[in-house]
């Protein structure tokens, strides 16, 4: 004897769909009214005289179908006419030509029908939940988002948001010296959502620039307000930054106001970004002042720019040389993330003192060697004899038996 299927409780089925998150409840009654007509469509070859009535809050749905009254033997086509015996038992007082709506209970049909209903559902909604965390994400880009590490590998960690929506944060997106555990909370900026074969990937970043900005519109009042606006923001993650602010306000000393008093405004975004070294200056528009602020703490002697190519030749008494590059060459990198310019830097040469730019050896000096040296801002023989020989190991980057050639070269110029 064949085992006889138990009834399908339409409230069950459709409970999973009833409180999904991130999609809201008009679109859902619309993707579950669709389903149910495509069913329909397909058992009965049109769905045109069937209403479909969705009840989202004990989460089943009504079905009637719209038949025309006949006269019981005029049926023709049992989907679009009725009988008017049958029509008195839905409504006793129909009479011939009026219509009837006839009561359909879908879970009658079978539960291989159920099953298959439900399975389009899940489809669907699942392709609206990927469309509603793709437009929440991509409207999020560049703000601060708070996540769980969930699981770490290799090349990239993963983050689980209050939603539960997965966050990716691949390794050169986290600043170097970052350490999390299993469980640990992280902040970070959502940098950009892919979405391949609309599969949406979020993309978080420590590293990014936009952190920075937030960070700080988060911990200084004014810049949340308004009343003071970040101008440019140059960062390497980990190491040091740089970040120009303005206010429209002459009452308020904008970098004043991002550092705090003792710095207690400044101090819990340094801590955050692994005790990475901020340095906030003035913003202004013009250009020369603007790079001398860049360049602090040097203090510059004279600048030559160069508008078309936005270079800038800046010129500095010896001992200032190393201020302007800074540890690692960090301090003149950031200074042209900064203003957009690219700076060379140049010893003051006094007019009864003999020096020599290095382009001149080209002849002796491999023109990579001197460019890199130049990178350094040591433009002149004199600017790089006055560089220890270590820093110049270290930060350009070069061979010591190559360090070794250039001073003797250079040396030998100023020996006669």
């Amino acid at each position: 004897m064949a085992k006889k299927e138990e009834p399908v409780n339409m409230v069950d089925q459709f409970r999973d769909f009833k409180e999904l998150k991130n999609i809201d409840k008009t679109t859902m009654i619309s993707v579950l009214e669709e389903s149910f007509r495509n069913v329909l469509a397909k058992m009965f070859g049109s769905d045109e005289n069937f209403d479909v009535i969705m009840n989202p809050d004990k989460g089943d749905c009504e079905i009637y179908q719209n038949l025309e009254v006949v006269a019981d033997d005029e049926v023709e086509n049992k989907d679009m006419q009725i009988g008017l015996t049958d029509a008195r038992e839905i409504d006793p007082e129909c009479e011939i030509g009026e219509d009837v709506a006839k009561r359909i209970y879908f879970e009658k049909f079978g539960r291989r029908a159920i099953l298959n209903l439900r399975q389009t559902l899940q489809s669907k909604i699942l392709d609206l939940q990927k469309d509603a965390i793709y437009s929440k994400f991509k409207e999020l880009e560049g703000e601060v988002i708070v996540g769980e590490v969930h699981q770490i590998w290799k090349k990239e960690m993963l983050l689980l948001d209050e939603d539960q929506n997965e966050l990716i944060m691949p390794k050169e997106e986290q600043i170097p010296s970052d350490f999390f555990h299993k469980g640990d909370t992280v902040r970070a900026v959502v940098k950009r959502v892919d979405n391949p074969n609309n599969n949406p990937k979020v993309i978080v970043s420590r590293t990014d620039e936009r952190f920075l900005r937030r960070l700080f519109e988060q911990e200084v009042p004014e810049i949340h307000d308004g009343l003071i606006t970040i101008k440019s923001v140059a960062r390497i993650p980990g190491e040091r930054a740089k970040i120009a602010v303005e206010s429209y306000d002459d009452r308020i000393d904008p970098v004043g106001a991002c550092v705090g008093v003792k710095g207690s405004r400044i101090h819990g975004i340094v801590r955050e970004l692994r005790n990475e070294n901020i340095d906030v200056i003035n913003y202004t528009t013009n250009p020369q002042l603007y790079i001398q602020r860049a360049l602090s703490p040097a203090k510059i002697s004279t600048i030559r720019l160069s508008e078309e190519e936005h270079k800038a030749e800046v010129f500095l008494h010896p001992n200032e040389v190393s201020l302007a590059i800074g540890k690692g060459g960090f301090n003149i990198r950031l200074a042209s993330m900064l203003t957009g310019y690219s700076i060379d830097v140049y010893r003051d040469i006094d007019e009864d003192e003999e020096d020599i730019y290095l382009d001149e050896f080209r002849d002796e000096i491999d023109a990579w060697v001197i460019e890199a040296l130049k990178n350094l801002g040591l433009g002149t023989a004199k600017a790089v004899l006055n560089a220890p020989r270590e820093a110049l190991i270290e930060q350009a980057d070069l061979e010591e038996d190559t360090v070794d050639h250039v001073i003797e070269v250079l040396k030998a110029e100023f020996e006669d």
